[in-house]
């Protein structure tokens, strides 16, 4: 059965290029630690945990390096290698990059799907060409409008495997802290039961607890370039849990 992968376009920052090269593997590299914070038991509410998480993530040196590690592990993941329907985003600014590791999936012939937003939402769209991209009003590689309406074309978020997911800041319990609009938390309610949500992010964007909504979605896994972290699952929990 040939996977799937869903690539996130969410607007909210600049997007770099997508390469075609295969995926290259990453020098080690020293990491700043850059929040350095002991282990308390209040957690950092939502509006520090994205300010430090912002800057910590902008200071994070050989962002390139880095990244093709953490993408290396996610694609050795067993929740990836097993997996039908895979969601899948596009690293912008001082995310994770992920274009590489798109590249690669593409020329393994994974099947490809990319979100793009409406009213507010995240629609899913059958991507089976880099070239079907094209930057929107606000820089971000959206699908062309005219393939849109394209009959088997549109994907439903049902039908995911395993969800690569970003955000600006998470914490040791799966706790994500995003930019704030909330396109991620409204596409990954739809999510399966059984689904699989990894997080990637730098380490330095780890915290050891952050305050969290009801609405919120919890990670089963998070992925950074020293380790890969394994929560318990996607139950929500309250901070002392």
């Amino acid at each position: 059965m040939s996977s799937s992968v869903v690539l996130w376009c969410c607007p909210h920052e600049d997007q770099p290029a997508l390469p075609s090269g295969p995926l290259l593997h990453a020098i080690d590299a020293k990491v700043p630690l850059m929040n350095p914070d002991p282990v308390s038991d209040a957690p950092l509410d939502k509006a520090d945990a994205r300010k430090r998480g912002m800057a910590n993530r902008t200071a994070q040196i050989d962002k390139d390096g880095l990244s093709r590690r953490i993408l290396d592990r996610f694609l050795a993941h067993e929740s990836y290698r097993r997996a039908s329907n895979v969601l899948f985003y596009v690293g912008v600014r001082d995310e994770v990059r992920t274009a590489e590791a798109l590249a690669a999936a593409i020329e393994d012939d994974h099947r490809v799907l990319v979100p793009y937003c409406v009213d507010g939402r995240l629609e899913l769209f059958q991507l089976e060409d880099l070239g079907e991209l094209r930057r929107g009003a606000f820089g971000i590689l959206e699908p062309l409008v005219e393939l849109r309406g394209v009959n088997g074309r549109s994907v439903a978020m049902e039908e995911v495997d395993v969800a690569l997911v970003p955000g600006v800041a998470f914490d040791l319990r799966g706790a994500r802290v995003g930019h704030g609009y909330g396109y991620y938390d409204k596409l990954l309610h739809q999510a399966r039961s059984d689904a699989t949500l990894v997080g990637v992010a730098f380490e330095c964007q780890v915290f050891p607890a952050i305050a969290h909504d009801p609405h919120d979605v919890f990670m089963d896994y998070l992925i950074t370039e020293r380790t890969v972290h394994d929560f318990p699952g996607r139950r929500l929990r309250s901070p002392s849990d």
